[in-house]
């Protein structure tokens, strides 16, 4: 059974820097597509950035194109997103999302695996 623990959010100033992680087990990591989506409050879930089981192919969303950038390493089970000159509108819950698709698929739909999120807080 596939397990997603994120870590790594908090308050950062408007400008600044925060890495995020998030922890697979369960399965064998490389196999799976990996992504990260947020929720702010009142608002819907958004796709932030999405990785393939290689760490070839990444995608992101428009709003975070250029500030943050989605790596993996599949020694470690791990994905991170490094969030930098982070904005107000950054602020959110991020979640983890792990799925048996491709990163492109997984950015459309979601994967079949979420964490319980972490959340990040950018003050202005």
């Amino acid at each position: 059974q596939v397990q997603l623990v994120e870590s790594g959010g908090g308050l950062v100033q408007a400008g600044g820097s925060l890495r995020v992680s998030c922890e697979f087990s369960g399965r064998t990591f490389s196999n799976y597509a990996m992504g990260w989506f947020r929720q702010a409050p009142g608002k819907g879930r958004e796709f932030v950035a999405s990785i393939s089981g290689s760490g070839v192919f990444k995608f992101y969303s428009d709003s975070v194109k250029g500030r943050f950038t989605i790596s993996r390493d599949n020694a470690k089970n791990t994905v991170y997103l490094q969030m930098n000159i982070v904005k107000p509108e950054d602020t959110a819950a991020y979640y983890c999302s792990a799925g048996t698709t491709t990163a492109h698929e997984l950015r459309d739909m979601g994967g079949g695996h979420w964490g319980q999120g972490t959340q990040v807080t950018v003050s202005s």
